[in-house]
């Protein structure tokens, strides 16, 4: 996963895609472990709201309005001015913190040990639970199939 979140131009959208939507548990346990916390200020601090959900029928027909959903999201900069913000669904006042918090030091030198400490592991976390979700799916597959009788 470092290799992808560094190769690609959109390495940020990637890091804020996987704390958005990662479990809070599995996060705020990596984070928590991480010992060296920058002092920040707030620019926005954490703030609960709603957001429009859009779909479309079969993924290509015309947008509708599904519902809302509830957010919580931040800004905060740190003392050598880079600027972190983070967005997470739910009302996770520490885990949309931890988010901005990340995103802020993946701008800077601390890029390369947060990315293996909190964002590596996250990622095989989730993708490890994907693929246990699936398999799990796998086996209650049922196969059907037609006898055909000799009858005209």
């Amino acid at each position: 996963m470092a290799d992808d979140m560094k190769n690609t131009g959109n390495a940020r959208k990637e890091w804020l895609s996987l704390m958005a939507s990662a479990p809070e548990a599995a996060m705020m346990s990596l984070w928590n472990a991480v010992a060296d916390r920058p002092s920040f200020e707030w620019l926005r601090a954490p703030e609960v709201g709603g957001a429009m959900v859009r779909g479309r029928m079969g993924g290509s027909g015309a947008p509708f309005n599904l519902g809302e959903m509830t957010v919580t999201r931040c800004s905060l900069v740190l003392s050598d001015g880079t600027v972190g913000h983070g967005y997470v669904q739910g009302r996770s006042k520490p885990k949309v913190e931890a988010a901005a918090l990340i995103d802020a030091l993946m701008q800077t030198d601390a890029a390369e040990h947060v990315q293996s400490q909190v964002l590596d592991p996250l990622a095989a976390q989730i993708r490890t639970t994907k693929q246990n979700r699936a398999a799990k799916a796998a086996a209650t597959k049922v196969e059907f199939f037609t006898m055909v009788r000799g009858e005209d």
